[in-house]
């Protein structure tokens, strides 16, 4: 089995940057999860007997690469989701679009409605019933010949959030079909990537901060040159 990249571990937590298509909690495909990996992981590198204990703290979409974050305890697991209820963590993305956007920065607030059925979250400019609130800030930080990049704050966490959100101002990801993009990406991803993660260590207090390179290809390549 091969091993995912660790990007941060200790007795409480272990931070992944998650592959295009790694699924991260089993489903209904039945395809090898990520925590299952990372669980064989720790039960080979530790020489554990048994079960080995592994929290799943939030998730990234199939399609989606880039910082995954689990508690290899039930303090740190309980602890770790309340940050996130609470938005005290900081989630910072990059995406590949099509289009350039209205604007060079831009605060977006939708509101959106997840069709389980279609696997699928819907935006609105208005609220309406049974809607979320979402919201994110974005900045445009380069471009190339075709495409241009975005940098993305998360401020909250719904179904396909960023997807969704950048398709109504007319810039969807690259690979991105569900969401209006013409063609896919080989190998079935998207050019979405969870790029860091901010976060107070749940025993110890201490400010942790993960950041995670892309996929190697060359419009990430060009992405981490104009960052650089």
């Amino acid at each position: 089995m091969a091993y995912p990249q660790v990007l941060y571990e200790d007795n409480h937590l272990i931070a992944i940057n998650k592959r295009v298509s790694d699924i991260v909690q089993g489903d209904w495909t039945g395809d090898t999860s990520l925590d299952n990996i990372v669980k064989a992981y720790l039960k080979e590198k530790y020489n554990k007997h048994g079960n080995v204990f592994l929290g799943v703290i939030h998730r990234l979409d199939r399609p989606v690469s880039g910082v995954v974050l689990f508690a290899r305890t039930g303090k740190a697991l309980s602890r770790m989701n309340e940050q996130f209820k609470l938005h005290e963590t900081e989630k910072i993305y990059w995406a590949v679009v099509k289009n350039q956007p209205p604007e060079d920065e831009g605060y977006l607030v939708h509101y959106m409605i997840r069709n389980r059925e279609k696997n699928k979250s819907f935006v609105y400019s208005r609220e309406r019933a049974g809607s979320k609130r979402a919201e994110l800030i974005y900045r445009v930080v380069g471009r190339s010949e075709k495409y241009w990049f975005l940098e993305i704050r998360l401020l909250t966490g719904r179904h396909h959030q960023i997807r969704a959100q950048l398709a109504a101002i007319g810039s969807p990801i690259r690979g991105d079909l569900k969401y209006g993009y013409p063609r896919s990406d080989p190998g079935g991803g998207i050019h979405l990537h969870a790029r860091e993660l901010h976060f107070n260590h749940p025993v110890g207090g201490q400010k942790i901060n993960i950041i995670a390179d892309p996929p190697k290809d060359k419009l990430w390549s060009t992405f981490l040159s104009v960052c650089s």
